[in-house]
């Protein structure tokens, strides 16, 4: 399929990949003699650089302008940023920000405006879309009558204006319903967390005192599953630059930090970090799990299965620290012991290093980690490395001008969760039956290379036979003694004859793994 959108930069797709938005810094010519269908530019859409695209028959859907900064300097982008369109999880709508003044929400296929008119919001800065979670997904896809499907929602924040004080809001779509709203006082700035699943909403909110001459954080929790949407705050002293939920789970992890050069970054200065574990105590509240000081992290990556997060240094100089953590470590130890420390599942299992690394990627099945040093970034080292979930350097390549290294995706399981229940079920005897054929194969092989060593062994036999004969018979040709008729010659041919070779095949019967402290 081509998508016809010449000088094309940028290109992102929908959730379920129905739908392709391609951006271009050249403004959209429509020649005279310019093809006509529905997926070519028409006349409309001259001057535009935003085209809405469906994947399945290629059709152009719409197309957007990007409005031009009225500072008058020449290519300067008026609020422009990537994604241009937020989609929601069910490819149902798409939104933009019109920034300070309102969101625009779309319906898909037609990309007509929802309702036909914008949501007018005095000042909104940014908003994100509720994520769907794998029992809504469940949900929706079995349709049952009796069983609604959850709507979807947005949450946006405004800032204080005049005497209004800043305030986040979570909207329901397409209904345009209030869900849940908080006043918020002294803030400077807000970042909006859902959790993946969309069991909660993390609102980090950058607060100023009262003489704006320092900041501090506070993460404001809603929990959209339960009723009214009841809002926990973790109150921070210092300054959260990072923050991250667990994918499947009730984790979450920031990286603060307290350093007086930390609003002012140059060349050569090493930021110190604090890196926070936090989880959902049994008591029902969030709590602080642990708390590791003098680190320089800056970014953090959950696997995709939960459990394991890597904490990287990117953006150094200087610095190029990679650390596994597991914060499940002594989970099941613990069970049985309700005294044990919650801390002692936070373990650092592994550390690492890679210089100039720029990016950092894991895998979708959460086994490896990709890390890379991108020629976009630098020129020093460009190349990627591969570890496993527990920080082993596995493999690592330099290459001149490499770019970017991307995993490819990991499609859905094609299992019911009934299907899954019974493998987890009977996962021993399904074990057992593929270590047998594990074995068996590895039998197979053996015998094989068995065979094909005796096979070797016979042709050279065979050669050296028609060679000795070959060799008597132009001997006896030129009337010179045979070869063999001394009787030290006899000997040896005949202990040649009867010589033996022994092979040695080494079967593990057992194997046992001992963990040191």
């Amino acid at each position: 399929m081509r998508f016809p959108h010449p000088g094309a930069r940028l290109v992102d797709f929908s959730p379920s990949e129905r739908f392709m938005v391609t951006w271009s810094h050249e403004p959209i010519q429509v020649p005279d003699n310019a093809p006509i269908g529905p997926q070519f530019f028409g006349p409309e859409d001259e001057g535009n650089r935003i085209a809405v695209w469906e994947v399945r028959t290629g059709h152009l859907l719409r197309t957007f302008p990007v409005p031009q900064d009225e500072s008058g300097q020449p290519g300067q982008l008026k609020g422009f940023s990537w994604p241009f369109l937020k989609w929601s999880p069910d490819d149902k709508y798409c939104a933009r920000l019109n920034p300070g003044q309102a969101i625009s929400v779309y319906e898909t296929p037609s990309m007509g405006l929802l309702d036909k008119k914008s949501i007018k919001i005095e000042g909104v800065v940014d908003f994100e879309w509720c994520p769907m979670g794998d029992r809504d997904r469940e949900l929706a896809e079995a349709g049952k009558p009796n069983k609604k499907a959850r709507d979807n929602m947005i949450v946006y924040w405004q800032p204080e204006v005049a005497n209004q004080p800043a305030r986040v809001t979570v909207m329901a779509v397409p209904s345009r319903t209030i869900l849940r709203s908080k006043n918020l006082f002294n803030v400077s700035d807000c970042k909006l967390h859902w959790h993946p699943q969309g069991d909660y909403l993390c609102v980090k909110v950058d607060r100023h005192t009262k003489t704006k001459k320092s900041m501090f954080c506070n993460l404001e929790i809603f929990r959209v599953r339960e009723k009214e949407f009841p809002v926990e705050v973790v109150e921070l002293k210092d300054a959260v630059t990072a923050f991250a939920w667990e994918p499947h789970g009730t984790h979450f992890a920031f990286i603060s930090s307290n350093d007086p050069q930390l609003g002012t970054p140059a060349p050569g200065i090493t930021i110190k970090t604090q890196l926070n574990f936090y989880h959902l105590h049994p008591k029902g509240d969030f709590r602080l799990l642990k708390a590791l000081d003098n680190k320089t992290v800056n970014t953090l990556f959950w696997s995709p299965r939960g459990r394991h997060i890597v904490a990287a240094t990117l953006g150094s100089s200087q610095k190029f620290d990679l650390e596994w953590y597991d914060v499940d470590f002594m989970h099941e130890v613990r069970q049985g012991n309700p005294s044990a420390d919650p801390a002692d599942d936070v373990k650092l299992i592994g550390t690492g290093e890679h210089y100039g690394i720029t990016d950092l990627e894991w895998d979708p099945s959460g086994r490896y980690v990709a890390t890379s040093a991108s020629v976009w970034r630098h020129s020093l080292e460009n190349g990627f490395a591969i570890w496993d979930f527990k920080g082993q350097e596995l493999q690592k390549h330099i290459q001149d001008r490499f770019k970017q290294i991307l995993w490819r995706p990991r499609p859905r399981t094609l299992l019911t969760k009934e299907d899954q229940k019974k493998v987890r079920k009977n996962l021993r005897e399904y074990s057992k039956q593929f270590e047998e054929e594990d074995a068996a194969e590895e039998s197979n092989l053996a015998s094989a290379e068995r065979e094909l060593y005796q096979r070797i062994l016979e042709e050279w036999k065979a050669w050296r036979g028609r060679a000795r004969r070959d060799l008597e018979q132009l001997r006896a040709d030129l009337g010179r003694e045979q070869v063999g008729q001394s009787v030290d010659h006899a000997k040896k041919l005949a202990e040649e004859a009867t010589e033996e070779v022994q092979e040695w095949i080494e079967d593990i019967i057992e194997e046992t793994e001992e963990v040191l402290a």
